[in-house]
């Protein structure tokens, strides 16, 4: 489908013609099989500016993609599970230096890893206690069974914890239960781990509102917001929407990784996380809502003060991501990154060695899709697409290029 926009680009300071480089730069992964499709959405003060789709659902049915296909948006679900738990926070349901036992009891007493292997762990006392603000800001010392860099990652997949794979057939309360029972990477505060922080904000978030997550997100979140689209799973009815996930197979040829029809079935674990799945036009509006101070169409989440506190960089000392220890990775950049209240934050451009503006956030999704929002140019962003891993290919990193070079105002 060609790009289109809902406003003459020229209007808001882009230039059309240089706004044509982005289809050259997604079209080309898919012409050269290296993604089954690409979907592309840039707004500059809530306008459309320009929108685009290319490619397959379902490659090997030549099943073509379009505006409204659904994806799994994965890790992208973190930043609508964020600005939940602080609309509760703006409610008075909690204070950021609350321990996390004062909500989840299980998560007293918890051990840090001190050596030893998988088999046979060392542990000693953490130092502190983890709290609200350290699950927000992942400095709590939880991990991933994916990253596959630590003992513990090891004891998180033997308990079916952050691991891709079989769905986990437990709730969140019986993951929190398990997570509790394994030692902290670290001690809370001191270091910076990707992990599932914010599926631990999910269950706060159940706790705190006395809703499971999924009806808090319909109740107070999607629902408002006009986000039709977006759920923990596709009615089956709109499967011929879905999109296979792929991975990069042997030689590099797409291979179908995980069926359009397993994103119809309801998940027993709702992921905080990353157990979403939308379109981009629906994610679209979400990211004008954080642009606009946490306001849309007349609804309002959150308070312009609130969104600006989570979308400034609360790393220790104000430093950034490699700074702070990580050893795995991020949905971001690493140089010049912070990280907030659920974003990823510019602190440094040049270090990024992209064309940023300081202040812009973000985050991404497993399946190669991202985000952001730049306050200062009045731009959001929406990719989506359907690969895993992430790091596949450098495709944001080129598409945020490709999207800047077209400001000339």
């Amino acid at each position: 489908m060609p790009a289109m926009a809902t406003t003459r680009p020229e209007d808001l300071g882009l230039s059309s013609e240089r706004l044509a480089r982005i289809t050259d730069v997604t079209h080309a992964y898919v012409d050269k099989g290296k993604l089954p499709n690409v979907q592309t959405l840039v707004s500059r003060r809530g306008e459309l500016v320009y929108e685009d789709v290319y490619g397959w659902t379902d490659v090997e049915a030549q099943t073509p993609a379009d505006l409204d296909t659904l994806y799994r948006i994965y890790s992208m679900t973190k930043p609508i599970t964020s600005v939940g738990l602080m609309m509760l926070y703006e409610e008075g349901a909690f204070l950021l230096e609350n321990p996390l036992r004062r909500y989840l009891p299980e998560f007293a007493d918890l051990q840090v890893w001190e050596g030893g292997t998988a088999d046979d762990p060392k542990t000693r006392p953490a130092a502190r206690e983890v709290t609200v603000h350290d699950v927000l800001t992942h400095l709590s010392g939880f991990t991933y069974g994916f990253h596959f860099q630590h003992p513990l990652d090891e004891l998180y997949r033997r308990h079916n914890l952050g691991s891709f794979g079989a769905e986990p057939d437990y709730d969140l309360a019986e993951a929190m239960s398990r997570m509790a029972e394994l030692p902290l990477l670290f001690d809370p505060g001191t270091r910076w781990n990707y992990s599932m922080s914010t599926d631990v904000c999910g269950r706060l978030i159940e706790v705190l509102s006395g809703l499971p997550l999924d009806r808090f997100f319909q109740e107070r979140i999607l629902g408002p917001l006009g986000m039709t689209d977006t759920a923990f799973f596709a009615p089956e009815e709109e499967l011929g929407r879905c999109s296979p996930l792929y991975i990069r197979g042997l030689g590099g040829a797409l291979q179908v990784m995980a069926s359009a029809r397993q994103m119809t079935k309801p998940p027993t674990f709702l992921s905080g996380g990353g157990g979403l799945v939308g379109t981009g036009r629906d994610y679209l509006r979400f990211c004008h809502m954080l642009l606009n101070g946490g306001e849309l169409d007349g609804v309002r989440l959150l308070s312009p003060r609130t969104l600006a506190y989570m979308t400034r960089n609360h790393l220790p000392g104000g430093r950034t991501l490699n700074e702070m220890g990580q050893s795995t990775f991020a949905e971001v950049a690493m140089e010049g990154t912070g990280f907030g209240l659920g974003f990823g934050t510019v602190e440094d451009a040049a270090a990024q060695k992209n064309l940023a503006n300081e202040g812009e956030f973000s985050w991404g999704g497993a399946a190669s899709t991202a985000f952001w929002v730049d306050p200062a140019d009045e731009i959001c962003v929406v990719f989506m697409t359907q690969l895993l891993p992430s790091s596949t290919y450098p495709i944001r990193r080129q598409l945020r290029a490709a999207v800047l070079q077209a400001v000339v105002e």
